[in-house]
């Protein structure tokens, strides 16, 4: 139980925080009101910032109609389509555009020296983009200190951002244009050599075509039957075969941008497009945090996927256009295996005079057909571009707000006033963590070991000059009784005052506990034995020219030495003057035999001794005395000081009867105020208890 108390009494309590606060709230005060005025003055200071925004409407891009194109019955959702829009509108491309077109270099920078980095920069830190709250509609806002730039930037940031998306989806349409012209050219000289083939197989064969193919009998019937159905196998299979090889051809990243012209897979598009979104995202990303972030990692690994996906899909649709042409090819075989039965019948009659000019018209359509649909294709997408696109639609334009933002003098000021209440706080803290002198009661009782006989308040005069009615008397009487309790002998005897610093009240703790001895009836002497500096003869008015050091060097007994006072049985010894030989003065022996003659005539004896620290004379004295009363000034001397005198006289088997704390700031401190407070009200009430019985 005795450690759980230690304990207990160790932890910091919250009234010891409040305590900290209340002991240097003049400091947080002061530094709360400095960086309060410095938090003023800098936001008057501050240049005006005028906010202004502009609101887009973003959708995918697509042609607002489509003649070619069935109407979907619902449209895929992308969670991350706006916010790549977000970075997309805050990109170098889209930026560096806006400062190009409003020449912000030659605005922002003087005789226009400021370099493209620098103002892109300047403007990125100066824009934020967001969506509007339960909407699918972009802010753009722009804050500047000139509020017509600020509308001016964020109208311009959205034209911008709306150009390049047309820009874009007319770039990418052009480059898929381009590879379909090329594949028409390609096409267009198959197509020439099949009808130079047939013209040239026509002049060998002199067959001749007037007309229609004259008249046949049944066995011909059924093989044109075989040959025209021969012929669409074949049509297919070439038609198959020219896509194969095509594809075959191209690339991967070529088929990815081509694929939907050439194959109409909506799921390759698809992922090309969710490609580049990312790659969008993740080149921001990169700039902003480097290739180690986890959004980054987690982007790049989603790129290799769709890029996987993308290449499995073409793999298919290869392997699928394979599998067709191998159908086809299976086919086309058949029938010409069944041609070729029924030819070999007719042969005698018909002979193979048209066969090679039969297979070279049936190569002349399929390549026809292969050019005719690149060709339509072609043109449906040149329709398709020139119809009207819009992506970005801009709601509201901004406009010059003359009310600035910022700088806010009422947040600036509330945040210097937390600011300082915390750097104030902190301080106070820190000063009280280095700050090791005696600051409470426990301090002394758990530390010292030393038990606390009196509390005395802060600037407390001697006695005499107070007036017995005095409230501080009230600290030294409880001084006196607490004394009185502590003593291991009858009421009485001698003890010497010591402290363990000079400046800690000392002579004024003797003085005022002499007089309050002597007030409750007691005979008292009080002693001066501070040789060096000696301080009550003028608390008392009286000469120092004859006294201790007289009776120590045996030139006066002590009887002449000692003087009365004003002050009703209390007596008086003052120091004298010390002489210039004074080593020796101090003697052991006779300090005893004066003190022990002393306490044998007055009932209290009270000696003022010179600090412990650095001197001897305090030890001399206090081994002579029945105790010694320790002063301790409040918040002074460090701890480890006072501990160093209290070791040191107990190593001399000096008794300490108890230690008294001096000059405590009582306003600041909640313990001492209240136990000052009580028995100033208790002891006042009671003497006007009495005047009103007395009365």
């Amino acid at each position: 139980m005795i450690e759980e108390n230690n304990e207990n009494k160790n932890n910091p309590h919250f009234l010891d925080y409040w305590r900290v606060l209340r002991s240097r709230k003049e400091l947080i005060l002061a530094i709360t009101f400095i960086v309060v005025l410095t938090g003023t003055i800098y936001t008057l200071l501050l240049p005006n910032v005028f906010s202004s925004s502009s609101r887009i409407s973003v959708s995918e891009d697509k042609p607002e109609i489509n003649p070619f194109q069935a109407e979907l019955m619902y449209e895929r959702y992308d969670p991350y389509y706006l916010k790549t829009q977000f970075e997309i509108l805050q990109s170098k491309p889209i930026l560096n555009e806006v400062i190009y077109r409003l020449n912000l270099q030659e605005k922002w920078g003087k005789d226009g020296s400021l370099s493209r980095e620098v103002a892109y920069k300047i403007l990125k830190n100066s824009l934020s983009i967001f969506q509007q709250r339960d909407t699918s509609l972009i802010v753009i806002n722009v804050k500047r200190n000139n509020p017509n730039e600020a509308a001016e930037i964020a109208n311009e940031i959205a034209q911008v951002y709306r150009d390049s998306r047309i820009e874009l989806v007319t770039k990418n349409t052009r480059n898929a244009l381009d590879k379909i012209d090329e594949s028409i050219s390609q096409q267009r000289i198959r197509v020439d050599e099949a009808e130079e083939n047939i013209q040239k197989i026509r002049e060998e064969l002199d067959i001749a075509v007037v007309g229609g193919e004259g008249q046949f009998d049944v066995g011909e019937v059924r093989m044109q039957t075989l040959e025209r159905d021969r012929l669409a196998a074949q049509r297919e299979m070439v038609e198959k075969k020219g896509l194969l090889d095509i594809l075959n051809n191209i690339g991967d990243e070529d088929l990815a941008e081509q694929a939907s012209f050439i194959t109409f897979d909506q799921f390759v598009v698809d992922i090309v497009r969710s490609m580049e979104l990312l790659e969008v995202e993740l080149s921001a990303l990169d700039a902003d945090f480097g290739k180690n972030h986890p959004e980054v990692k987690r982007l790049v690994f989603q790129k290799n996927s769709l890029e996987k996906n993308l290449k499995q899909r073409l793999d298919a649709l290869r392997n699928g256009l394979q599998t067709e042409y191998s159908i086809a090819k299976s086919k086309f075989d058949g029938l010409d295996q069944v041609l070729k039965s029924v030819r070999s019948d007719s042969i005698e009659t018909q002979g193979a005079k048209y066969r090679p000019y039969r297979n070279a018209l049936a190569d002349l359509e399929t390549e026809r057909f292969i050019y005719n649909q690149l060709l339509a294709k072609h043109r449906q997408e040149i329709i398709t571009m020139q119809l009207p696109r819009n992506p970005v639609n801009i709601i509201d334009v901004a406009e010059a707000n003359l009310r600035p933002v910022s700088p806010n003098l009422f947040i600036n000021v509330l945040i210097s006033i937390f600011a300082g209440l915390g750097a104030g706080i902190g301080l106070a803290y820190f000063i009280e963590y280095l700050d090791t002198s005696v600051k409470t009661v426990e301090d002394v009782e758990n530390k010292l070991k030393l038990k606390v006989l009196g509390l005395v308040p802060q600037k407390v005069r001697p006695l005499i000059e107070e007036g017995p009615d005095s409230e501080n008397a009230e600290s030294y009487r409880v001084l006196k009784t607490n004394l009185d309790f502590s003593s291991n002998h009858e009421v009485g005897g001698a003890y010497s005052v010591i402290s363990a610093g000079a400046g800690e009240g000392k002579s004024t703790t003797v003085f005022n506990l002499a007089y309050v001895a002597a007030q409750q009836g007691m005979k008292v002497l009080l002693m001066d034995a501070d040789l060096r500096r000696p301080v009550q003869h003028i608390i008392l008015g009286m000469s120092n020219r004859f006294g201790l050091t007289n009776v120590l060097l045996r030139d006066v007994p002590a009887e002449e030495a000692i003087k009365a006072t004003s002050i009703p049985n209390l007596q008086f010894l003052p120091s004298g003057r010390l002489p210039r030989a004074s080593l020796g003065v101090l003697d052991p022996k006779k300090i005893r035999e004066l003190i022990n003659s002393l306490k044998s005539k007055y009932d209290l004896v009270l000696i003022d001794t010179p600090p412990v620290v650095g001197l001897s004379d305090a030890s001399i004295i206090g081994k002579e005395t029945d105790g010694s009363i320790l002063v301790v000034q409040y918040r002074k001397y460090p701890l480890d000081m006072i501990n160093k005198a209290k070791l040191s006289l107990i190593a001399q088997d000096i008794d300490i009867t108890g230690v008294v704390m001096n000059n405590i700031n009582i306003t600041r401190d909640d313990y001492y105020y209240y136990y000052h407070t009580y028995y100033s009200d208790y002891y006042g009430s009671s003497d006007e208890e009495t005047q009103e019985g007395s009365i």
